[in-house]
């Protein structure tokens, strides 16, 4: 193997189907996180948070639905820099939406009291309480799909 080829790691357990009981249980919450956000938001945030967490699996299907739900081409490869992103491209909305997820993401340091409030000017509670939800389910999705090695484009 060349210094520039690289070998996908082997896939572990199929979590789905060695405990179908939790797998369920984080698709009804993954559902009821979603109720009532606009679905292209709710897949930027999403696709957002699977690329600071590294899920390949994530950031493939994320796409995909990003791109279902009416989502550019343009606007998916800008994400990664969405702060940078010209005028324009990402809504306010989007942008509190977008730094909400990656302070949750990297929780480290807690969620600024900036950001929250950036957040809360944009979405009602019960959105944000949402917006909250859908963060810590894909943030759990991406740890699940890491730690057992998902590979992308598999059911």
């Amino acid at each position: 193997m060349t210094t520039n080829e690289t070998t996908a790691a082997p896939a572990r357990l199929d979590y789905a189907r060695t405990v179908p009981k939790v797998f369920r249980a984080m698709i009804a919450l993954d559902a009821a996180a979603r109720e009532g956000l606009d679905p292209a938001l709710v897949e930027l945030v999403q696709l957002r948070t699977s690329q600071l967490n590294g899920c390949a699996y994530c950031l493939d299907m994320h796409a995909r639905d990003a791109r279902k739900a009416g989502e550019s081409d343009e606007r998916i490869y800008l994400l990664p820099v969405w702060h940078d992103a010209p005028a324009g491209v990402y809504s306010e909305r989007e942008r509190a939406a977008l730094a909400l997820a990656e302070e949750i993401t990297a929780i480290g340091g807690g969620v600024s009291d900036a950001v929250y409030a950036r957040a809360a000017a944009h979405f009602e509670d019960e959105e944000l309480a949402h917006l909250i939800s859908v963060c810590f389910t894909i943030n759990t999705w991406n740890r699940i799909n890491v730690t057992t090695h998902k590979t992308p484009g598999t059911p």
